[in-house]
């Protein structure tokens, strides 16, 4: 039989022993979060001073085509079968105190009609103020809130339409 002291003695080395499996194991968790930080920093200093390169070339109007890219941007058409529409801010119809701000753009399977995009446009805004929170909460409700739209325009465009992208989306 053991006695007391015994069992106590036996508890308070396999508490050390405990103790220090724990210590080694932040040791090594902490170690390897160290070096893993270290590549990724590594990799992003690379794209941050890339990134200042580019802006700097493109202040002393060396990258000219970048310009250009942001102009065309700025005008709303990035490709000529794209178009981004004006955003829409509405209220959602549950709970009506809900708000909604969607950016999107169509692809033109040819030339972008933009009679057709207004069309379009007021489509998606009437239907988003049929739309309740619980219904786009979750990927798999803004998974249906994106194809239905998608599905929404392919059908007030005749098929004119390919595909409605979302640019932003948000929720208040």
């Amino acid at each position: 039989m053991t006695t007391p002291e015994e069992k106590t003695n036996k508890s308070g080395g396999s508490f050390i022993v405990t103790a220090v499996v724990l210590l080694v194991l932040t040791a090594l968790a902490g170690g390897g979060g160290w070096f893993v930080g270290m590549i990724a920093g590594a990799k992003n200093s690379e794209e941050a001073s890339e990134a200042r390169e580019q802006a700097a070339s493109t202040e002393t109007g060396e990258d000219e085509d970048a310009a250009d890219g942001e102009a065309e941007m700025a005008s709303g058409v990035v490709d000529p079968q794209i178009l981004t529409l004006a955003p829409i801010t509405t209220n959602l119809s549950f709970p009506s105190s809900s708000w909604v701000r969607v950016e999107v753009a169509l692809v033109f399977d040819k030339e972008p009609d933009p009679t057709l995009a207004e069309l379009i446009h007021q489509d998606v805004m009437a239907y988003m103020r049929t739309v309740s929170l619980p219904q786009i909460e979750g990927p798999r409700g803004f998974q249906h809130l994106r194809d239905d739209l998608s599905e929404r325009a392919v059908i007030r465009s005749n098929g004119r339409v390919s595909k409605l992208l979302f640019r932003t989306f948000l929720i208040e």
